[in-house]
């Protein structure tokens, strides 16, 4: 199915519904964790379950994932694993997830979807500054990219000069990359032509007021992709050049739902935990995964795919100051919402006092700036929008540190030792 093929709403419930009558077959014909749970609430076969009673199906967590490291939930035998993925994992717990050679072709249709929707064509060049590895963003992409019969420069992650000159020299228009990697190599551009048209942008959660950063400092279009190792990699969900700033979930493979703490569902246009059932994987299907990413779902229409916001945080992330439930997403979006701000900010969770938290930001300003009124006023705009006060402290330039590969690191807890910047100190 290409990026202008959809379903009306029937037709893709149809199609929802034997894929996913035939994933319970295999979970059950597997065994294991998920084949068991289902037995124990009832069910036999595929044909018992069906969408609307989907809710009372049993979840499955990272948490199982971590418990049956490393290949306890796969439903294959091992011969018919042709590649391993993952990620280090909260507190560097391993989570690996095996592939089959039809999750990459899943996985290519689902990337080179997103591709299209960003306006690449076959006759791209795809600049790819994803880290290759373990990680599914470099070879996510790049299978994706290959699928569309775009040309890939593999570039992966760090050695900016590098990626500089290349940039320049092969005349890319489409680049793939964190939003704050995205940053980092746009300053670095700063003050030269490119030909780049349009990013495509995840792995960490980044707001509207980044979207602009990126494209004032790129001269590009910056589009959100979505997605996580466990249920596929890059590729679950993506904006589209016409989507106005939410994302296309690729339901056929991935279907997708909304809940709260408890699990029960939330209303469209409330934000929930994401919930994904990996429809048509077979290497390590997974049934109401839980994946701990906070956003919204939009109501299903006829005239496209099911769409969600951008990720308004994790659930691991959310932080709790004198009773107020506050995700970094919306620190960014205050503080690079000043023109007076660089994009490069750190979030400090102060808990050297267990039973006071308080919120620390820090900031780096542009040049030519006074630190005391920026500080103010950026003080005052997060009591408004947050509803807590906030110390915020500008930094000189350059004092926070920059990520040349990987994700942007935007959050720290402080609970005793130094101030957790190198070389700063707060008190």
């Amino acid at each position: 199915m290409t990026a202008g093929e959809v379903l009306e709403v029937g037709a893709r419930r149809e199609l929802q519904l034997g894929r996913l009558r035939g994933l319970v077959d295999r979970l059950l014909s597997a065994g294991g964790v998920q084949g068991q749970r289902l037995r124990d609430c009832g069910v036999g076969a595929g044909a018992d379950v069906d969408l609307e009673g989907l809710r009372r199906l049993p979840t499955i967590s990272k948490r199982d994932l971590w418990d049956h490291y490393p290949y306890g939930l796969r439903a294959v035998d091992a011969d018919d694993v042709v590649c391993v993925h993952g990620s280090s994992g909260t507190g560097g717990r391993p989570t690996l997830v095996p592939y089959t050679a039809h999750d990459l072709a899943v996985w290519a249709e689902v990337v080179a979807r997103a591709l299209a929707g960003a306006g690449a064509t076959s006759r791209s060049v795809v600049h790819n500054a994803y880290g290759y590895g373990l990680f599914t963003g470099g070879l996510g992409i790049h299978h994706g990219a290959v699928r569309l019969g775009a040309t890939v420069v593999p570039m992966s992650g760090g050695m900016t000069e590098r990626q500089v000159r290349l940039i320049q020299d092969l005349r890319p228009d489409v680049l793939t990359c964190t939003p704050s990697y995205a940053i980092h190599l746009g300053e670095a551009m700063r003050g030269t032509s490119n030909s780049l048209r349009v990013g495509l942008h995840g792995a960490e959660p980044w707001t509207d007021e980044m979207r602009a950063q990126i494209e004032g400092l790129l001269g590009i279009r910056a589009l959100d992709i979505y997605g996580l190792s466990e249920v596929i990699g890059p590729g679950v969900a993506c904006e589209s050049l016409d989507s106005e700033g939410l994302l296309n979930v690729a339901e056929d493979h991935f279907y997708p739902e909304c809940v709260d703490a408890e699990g029960e569902p939330v209303p469209d246009g409330t934000p929930g935990e994401l919930v994904f059932t990996t429809l048509t994987k077979t290497g390590m299907p997974l049934l109401r995964y839980r994946t701990g990413d906070v956003a919204t779902l939009a109501p299903e229409t006829d005239t496209g795919w099911r769409r969600m916001s951008k990720l308004l945080g994790r659930t691991d992330d959310m932080l709790v100051i004198r009773g107020v439930n506050v995700f970094p997403t919306e620190v960014e979006a205050v503080v690079l919402a000043d023109a007076r701000v660089s994009p490069h900010y750190l979030v400090v969770e102060d808990r050297r006092v267990a039973a006071r938290a308080e919120l620390r930001v820090a900031v780096e300003p542009k040049a030519d700036v006074d630190p005391a009124p920026l500080a103010a006023a950026l003080s005052g705009a997060l009591r408004e929008r947050l509803g807590v006060g906030c110390d915020v402290r500008v930094f000189a330039p350059g004092s926070i540190p920059r990520t040349d590969t990987g994700k942007a690191k935007r959050l720290v807890r402080w609970s005793d030792g130094e101030f957790p910047l190198p070389g700063l100190t707060w008190d």
